[in-house]
């Protein structure tokens, strides 16, 4: 059996993609965002590859699994927030340090190096870059680690059908607080200069 059910012509993708970072560049230039234009969808790696197409969500599960096809388990870390989107990462631990790789239409919310010591400094790296369209800062809370291989059952990296059962439990387990809710009383606006370059290559 071919790992994680991949076609021989999928593997050669994969193998192309030999580095976390050479994984985060065919998630940015390669995967279209998808702006879900006939409704919402949680394709899996296959179809995402093959329709060269991923929101957040089905960009992580991509990321997650080109990962693991170097040796990684392949992790999600889910970011919680208010009035805004969750953000979901692909993560990866190198040398005793986190690091993510992700699908987003914000610029600031993509790859991190893995340079972080513990998921709370990785979590926490996004804040200042996550934000709406009121210019308010909105990320609050972060998941623990789900590893996907408990999806296997759902073949969740070769499924035709959409894998809405991971988005749901991710949004279903506990999330830990990034600060108390008197600090994000006081949270400032994000500036001009600042929220433009979160749009840089915006897909409209």
């Amino acid at each position: 059996m071919l790992p994680y059910g991949f076609s021989s012509a999928e593997l050669a993708v994969f193998r192309r993609l030999n580095s976390p970072e050479k994984i985060q560049r065919f998630v940015d230039f390669d995967l279209a965002y998808n702006k879900e234009p006939d409704g919402p969808t949680c394709r899996s790696p296959r179809r995402a590859l093959r329709d060269r197409t991923a929101h957040c969500m089905e960009g992580a599960l991509f990321g997650a699994a080109a990962l693991g096809l170097l040796g990684y388990p392949p992790l999600l870390l889910d970011l919680e927030a208010v009035r805004d989107d969750d953000h979901v990462l692909a993560i990866f631990r190198a040398h005793g340090h986190w690091g993510a790789i992700a699908k987003s239409n914000y610029s600031g919310l993509r790859y991190r190096e893995p340079v972080y010591r513990t998921l709370r400094e990785l979590a926490i790296s996004y804040f200042e870059h996550y934000y709406n369209r009121r210019k308010e800062k909105t990320l609050r809370r972060y998941s623990r680690p789900v590893n996907l291989r408990r999806f296997d059952s759902i073949q969740w990296t070769t499924a035709e059908e959409d894998v809405w059962a991971i988005p749901e439990y991710l949004c279903g387990i506990a999330h830990r607080a990034l600060l108390p809710p008197r600090m994000a009383a006081r949270l400032g606006r994000v500036d001009d200069r600042l929220y433009a370059a979160g749009l840089v290559g915006l897909t409209r």
